[in-house]
């Protein structure tokens, strides 16, 4: 293990903190990205008082006691450690539920949409077939209309010709009450003839 790292490890976390963080903020505030949840809560996040293990550390003669400080500094580190952990799997599975509520609340609304928009089109539908059943029934109306005034128009016609037929029988019926037998014939035409003359 390298020397650095080594002296990271000796370093508690809580002296680490303000200075990664403030890199990470400086790194966000130089992108040009648009601003997002993680970008808004480095902003806005409180920061830690300074550690008061920073130049705290001095060295002890007695190599036991050295050793006693270390394991005591690792200790402490490593409760830290453990907490911000904690706290880090609560802020993570906060952050899954509120993701979970959300992508519910789209569905729903998203499901609400979809019956809205099928009881339109369902709405639009019967629209139209109603007015297809209007356009059908008065078409057929029409049609009726059509034929009572065709048949109206046959039967007129038919009584037309009927009459006409009557009258012609009537008249035909009218001159052969008048017509001359065929014996009669030459004495009728001597009288008419004879009656000429006398005019």
């Amino acid at each position: 293990m390298s020397l650095s790292r080594q002296l990271l490890r000796k370093i508690p976390s809580q002296t680490l903190k303000p200075y990664l963080r403030s890199i990470s903020t400086a790194a966000a505030d130089s992108s040009t990205t648009a601003p997002s949840h993680h970008n808004h809560h480095q902003r806005n996040h409180e920061f830690l008082p300074p550690s008061n293990y920073l130049n705290s550390w001095t060295a002890p003669k007695d190599p036991k006691e050295a050793e006693a400080k270390l394991a005591l500094l690792r200790r402490e580190y490593a409760k830290k450690v453990k907490e911000v952990r904690k706290e880090y799997i609560q802020e993570m599975e906060l952050q899954r539920i509120e993701k979970m509520r959300k992508a519910e609340a789209k569905k729903e609304a998203q499901r609400i949409a979809n019956e809205e928009r099928k009881a339109a089109k369902a709405a639009e539908k019967k629209a139209k077939a109603m007015e297809r059943e209007a356009a059908e029934e008065e078409f057929r109306k029409t049609l009726l209309k059509e034929r009572r005034e065709k048949l109206e128009y046959w039967r007129m016609r038919e009584m037309k010709f009927s009459e006409k037929k009557k009258e012609k029988r009537d008249l035909v019926r009218r001159q052969s009450s008048i017509w001359i037998d065929e014996k009669d014939l030459e004495k009728k035409t001597l009288e008419v003839i004879c009656d000429a003359i006398h005019l």
